[in-house]
Parts: structure tokens; sequence; C-alpha cells
């Protein structure tokens, strides 16, 4: 027999209004969805990869697969849906004209909001004075906001300059250059004013601007200091206990502070060309309306940058500015990841993921390392003279390893059989490092990425990375074309009438 109680209950869920949430993968995406979920929401996500939130703690949210710029994929995703949220942008895809696709996408997915009868499109840009100078990136994020109005559907703006939070890219600019140099010289875009928002605060707006259903028109978000970009710079350090100078002076090639950028922080060229031309803007908070209508008291930059640290302490980063970047192509690829430099080599390889797991776990000891093992043995040498342990440790077994097991001048830190491997350096250097290898089905056989991680340590530590790259170019890719053909060869072997 039905219980009335829960057919109630059942009804209720289904007459919530269902809302919309684009860039699910993205920094500010994957951080909102959870907290709508707990403020008992209905959710859809629309994400041009929605195998990447497979992963996500998300029970109850839709997936649904569309591309903003695709207006029949929209269509889809926005049947039934009452509000939606427009948090994607084409900045930082290394394509050019950013700025064309950005108002292309807007345009088409206001016409889609119309269509569907959408109620209202909650939108978060940037600060910036329409009437003053303003970067490529602040004139996108205002037109954006324009187009999406453009059909008729209401729109709700939310305005914010630098969010304060681990993993987001302004964040991550500031905290790696004052991170990695104790003296900077710079261009005077460091006295430039800001006024930063902690990340708890935006989404606490967003979140609660669905209890404001008639709230349109743009809103000024902010922080409860107005700093300069020098003065947030110093203002970490300080909150690390770190002691940093910092001398403006004038830059006489500003691609020059892109390309430094580029070189000493994880954000790359096409994200950080962008963000550092916008700092020469000012980008403050000149109507407090928002105060006024939202329940929001924003935190201090102080603790925006506790709270952020806290996070990186606790290894809790939800998301970052690289979570909605898209996957990396077959081969070699560089790039860097929540502070770590990274060299990530992808293989597809036609064997089963257990048979490609075990050639992964054969390596280092008596076996050798492919792909030059007298370079791995002159490495091991360095160390010793330096007092590490070198390469004299071997390992316990042949083939099987377990969590804990030294690998030669590493350490078994993550083993998930089938799955994943990852060893930890116990080199002495300057930085961590780790070398991570994970399997996974592909069609009929498997996708083999090896990855090495390194966290540098100062200058230094970026001078080894660097200087170590032409060896890798040697050794790693000979080392994923071996494991490549040993798993092949022993699939070969494994099958019936062989």
């Amino acid at each position: 027999m039905n219980d009335p109680k829960v057919a109630g209950l059942e009804q209720a869920e289904e007459r919530k209004p269902l809302i919309l949430v684009t860039g699910a993968t993205g920094y500010l995406g994957g951080r909102l969805v959870p907290r709508l979920l707990q403020a008992g929401h209905r959710v859809r996500c629309l994400s041009r990869n929605p195998e990447r939130l497979a992963g996500r703690a998300w029970p109850g949210a839709e997936m649904a697969r569309g591309d903003v710029s695709s207006a029949e994929e929209l269509d889809l995703a926005l049947v039934g849906v009452a509000q939606a949220y427009y948090l994607v942008h084409a900045m930082g895809e290394d394509r050019p004209d950013f700025r064309g696709r950005d108002l292309r996408q807007a345009g088409i997915f206001a016409e889609a909001c119309a269509k569907a009868g959408v109620q209202r499109i909650i939108y978060l840009g940037g600060l910036g004075d329409p009437q003053g100078h303003r970067s490529d990136h602040l004139a996108s994020r205002h037109e954006v906001g324009e187009a999406l109005g453009s059909a008729g559907v209401p729109v709700l703006e939310f305005r914010a300059a630098v969010i304060v939070g681990s993993g987001s890219a302004s964040f991550e600019m500031i905290r790696h250059l004052a991170e990695r140099l104790p003296i900077m010289i710079t261009p005077r875009w460091v006295n430039t004013r800001c006024q930063p928002i902690g990340v708890r605060d935006v989404l606490t707006y967003l979140t609660e601007s669905l209890e404001h259903p008639e709230a349109t028109g743009i809103f000024e978000i902010g922080g409860r200091d107005v700093l300069d970009y020098r003065s947030m710079m110093l203002g970490y350090a300080e909150a690390r206990g770190l002691r940093r100078f910092i001398f403006p002076m004038r830059v006489p090639l500003p691609v020059l502070s892109v390309l430094w950028v580029d070189l000493v922080t994880p954000i790359p060229l096409a994200l950080a060309a962008p963000l550092i031309e916008g700092m020469k803007t000012e980008v403050v908070v000149r109507d407090p309306r928002a105060l006024e209508v939202f329940r929001v008291r924003p935190m201090s930059y102080r603790e925006a940058v506790a709270l952020a640290l806290q996070r990186l302490e606790e290894d809790a980063v939800e998301t970052t500015w690289a979570s909605s970047l898209a996957g990396e192509p077959e081969g070699r690829a560089l790039g860097s990841h929540e502070g770590m430099l990274l060299e990530r080599h992808s293989r597809h390889v036609n064997a089963a993921p257990g048979i490609l797991f075990q050639a992964v776990c054969a390596l280092g000891g008596e076996n050798g390392w492919p792909g030059g093992n007298w370079l791995w043995q002159l490495r091991g040498l360095m160390d010793r003279l330096v007092g590490g342990m070198g390469m004299r440790r071997g390992r316990r077994h042949l083939r099987e390893l377990r969590v804990g097991d030294p690998v030669d001048f590493w350490r078994v830190e993550a083993l998930e059989p089938d799955r994943l491997l990852r060893l930890r350096s116990e080199m002495r250097l300057d930085g961590h490092a780790w070398l991570q290898f994970t399997v996974r089905p592909e069609g009929s056989g498997s996708r083999l990425e090896q990855t090495a991680f390194f966290e540098p340590h100062g200058l230094f530590g970026l001078l080894y990375w660097y200087l170590s790259l032409p060896f890798h170019m040697v050794v790693f890719p000979v080392m994923v074309r071996t494991l490549k053909r040993r798993a092949e060869a022993a699939m070969t072997e494994s099958e019936p009438g062989r």
C-alpha cells in the first residue's frame, strides 16, 4: 500500500523549479552545484564532457551533454528549466578571438532560453567602469551580460573582481608569485586598486539569488577591503610568514610580464595574458546595492586568504581554474595543475587494463627502467653524491607492489589495482616529485597515462624542472612505448590458441 506522506513528498519534489547550471565542470560551477543540491534545489548540469562529473558526489543532479554554442543541444538541456546559471567563458582556451566567441555563445544561449520559457538567467561577470579603460577580458564580461538579455529573458548579473579561493586563477597567480620570488621587480599595474572577494561569498550570492526571483539587473559585489595588487601579494606573504620585497617600475615590453607569469606560475599563457591586461584597470564596487538586497556580509581579504590556505593544507580543494580545460591529447603535454608542474604522456594500448597494469608494476629494481636505464642510474648516483639514497634500495618483489614499498629512489604512495600507481620521489630535491601511472579501459584496449608531477621550492626548484625537461624528452616517451609493447606482447601470449 502506498504511503500518502511519501507520495506527497515525491510530488512536492517534482514541483520544485528545475535549475540549469552551465559550466558545471568549471571552477565556480563545480562548487555551486553541491550547494544548490544541499539547499534542496533540483539541478541539471550542462557540460560538453559530462563524463568528467562521474566522480562527483552530487546525488539527484541531472547530467546533460551539450555546448552553449549549439542551439539544438541547448533546446534539449533547457526543457523544463525555470532559471539558468551562465558560468562559461572562452578565455584560456588558447584560441584566437575569445571575445567574439563569448559574445556569440551568449547570444545563442539567450535565444534558447527565450524559446524554452526560462524565467531568469543568473550570470557572473567582471567589475570595471564601462566608461573607463577596459581590457578585452573585462569588456567581454560586460558584453556577455548585455547579450544574455538581448532576447528578452531577465538577467541577474553579478560583477566581481579577483576571486580569492584555493584554485582560482587570479589567486593562484598571486600565490605562486609570492611563494617563489623573494624579490619582485614588477610592472606598475601592481599599484592598481582592486576589491577582491572570497569565493565563499561569491557562491553565497549565487545561491541566495534563487531566494530573490524579482532581482534583476547589475549587482556589483566585492570583499571588505580595497587593495592594490602589491598589497594583495604582500598580504598573502604575511599570511604564510614569508618576507617579500616588491619594487614597481616601468616595463618597456608589457608582454614580458605575461611571459614571466607563464614561467613562474601554473597559469598558462592563454589565461595569464587577459588576466594581466585586466589588472591595469581599477575594479572596485561603485554601487553597494548588493549589500541592501542580499544577506551576504563579505569577509576581509585576510580571512579569505586564510580559508584558501586552510583548504590547500587540508588537501580539500574542490575545483581549480583547470577543472574545465580540455583533456590531454595523444602524445606529450606540458602544463601545470594546483601549483605543480607536470609532464604527461598518453597512449592507447591494445591490451586489457589488468595486463597493462602488470607491466607498469614491474618497473624498477632488477627489472630496470626503460628509456635509458643508464640515465636513471646516473641520476641515482647524483643523488648519492648529495647524501641521498640513490638507486641502491631496489624493490621488494620483481612484479608485485604494495603501498609503502621502496622502488629505487621512489616509494609507492598510492596503489589501486589495475587503475593507478603513484610513486613519490625520495631524492634530495628543491621540491617534491611524483611519477604517476593511470590505466583505464578504452575501446577494446586501454589508455595509459604517465604523468611526472613536480612541486618546486623557489627558483632553484624551477631551474631543476626546466633543466630536467630535455632528459624527460629522451626517457619518458620510450618508457611509455616500452610499456605499450610489453603489455601488447603479454596480451597476445594470453589469448587462446597462441
